[in-house]
């Protein structure tokens, strides 16, 4: 019988993981995009936003992969974890790439059902 990857440690790792993207995200909003060509202030809080909804659901996944039961839980670890990802990632990728990647419009509130539902 295999393992389920769902655990108290790769809950942690994945947290771990969120964090230290939106601090690096967080970080490169600040001393880097500002600057650049066709970079509007509304862009710039859009992935300040972003940053901050990713270190936040990093710190909600390490705060779960402490608790008896939700650390193996099924479903809210990787709901948390995937709707992060696609509702701060499409936010990121939209604020960088505005023009080149308006397909990812849809993937952002379907990460935020995803965040809310675990």
């Amino acid at each position: 019988m295999t393992e389920s990857l769902v655990n108290s440690a790769n809950i942690w790792r994945s947290g771990a993981v969120l964090v230290a993207i939106g601090i690096s995200a967080a970080a490169f909003g600040a001393h880097s995009l500002k600057g650049r060509p066709g970079m509007t202030p509304e862009r710039v809080a859009s992935w300040v936003t972003a940053a901050n909804y990713m270190t936040f659901n990093g710190i909600a996944l390490l705060a779960i992969s402490q608790h008896h039961r939700f650390a193996t839980h099924k479903f809210a670890g990787p709901a948390i974890f995937g709707g992060a990802i696609m509702f701060s990632g499409s936010i990121l990728a939209f604020a960088a790439l505005q023009e080149k990647v308006r397909f990812l419009g849809p993937i952002t509130p379907l990460g935020g059902v995803f965040m809310v539902a675990g």
